[in-house]
């Protein structure tokens, strides 16, 4: 029995089974350089589409604006259509995700002060800051596939939806005196071709800007 024993503690012991790590896999530098890569071509293509337009930007451009070999665009997208759809869908997502977080912030408010908050955020998508991407999608979507152009149109129905109430809030209350429908397009009509004549260097603060945007929809506070 000892040498029996003796022989069972001479033998190696198992090598201890490694767990598998809980969650997703961690990310390898390569694949973050990639996902940072990606984003400043999509960020660069925005700021690019806006001012020289899509067909008068060439992926030379785009790449020369990320800092990357002329050819190193296809290497994330096919072409330079499905770059400009990148650019659109990533501007929508952002909005959509900004609004809801400022109405989710906003508490209790009025309809005045709820419709007030929503025009404010607009004119900061719109206006703010690098914010390139939602200009762009205004005047470049015919420049996208029919299947585009529907992708981005329910974001954009996403995004708009919460709007809805809130006007309709604002007519049964004799605030607003147009149809909620109409209202909504030619709100939505007059805020965004602020982008083609507003200048923060030497225009009205968006502040102000919703100010006058408030007046003019519903008028005065009673």
């Amino acid at each position: 029995m000892i040498a029996a024993m003796q022989t069972a503690l001479a033998r190696p012991s198992p090598s201890p089974v490694a767990k598998r790590p809980r969650g997703r896999p961690r990310k390898s530098l390569a694949e973050r350089d990639d996902g940072n890569r990606r984003r400043a071509l999509i960020k660069g293509a925005a700021r690019l589409f806006r001012r020289k337009g899509f067909d008068g930007t060439s992926t030379r451009d785009i790449a020369a604006a990320a800092g990357m070999q002329s050819g190193s665009p296809f290497y994330h997208f096919r072409s330079k259509q499905a770059l400009l759809f990148a650019v659109m869908e990533e501007g929508m997502r952002h909005a959509v995700e900004r609004q809801r977080q400022a109405l989710a912030a906003a508490g209790t408010l009025a309809p005045a002060g709820q419709l007030r908050l929503l025009v404010r955020n607009h004119f900061e998508v719109l206006l703010g800051p690098g914010n390139d991407f939602i200009p762009v999608m205004l005047y470049e979507a015919r420049s996208l596939t029919p299947r585009q152009r529907a992708a981005l149109a329910e974001l954009q129905g996403e995004y708009e939806a919460a709007w809805q109430p809130v006007l309709r809030d604002l007519r049964d209350a004799g605030r607003l005196k147009a149809d909620v429908k109409l209202a909504r397009l030619l709100i939505f009509g007059a805020l965004n071709w602020s982008v083609q004549w507003f200048d923060r260097r030497k225009g009205a603060t968006l502040d102000e800007l919703t100010d006058a945007a408030l007046g003019l929809f519903i008028g005065e506070d009673e």
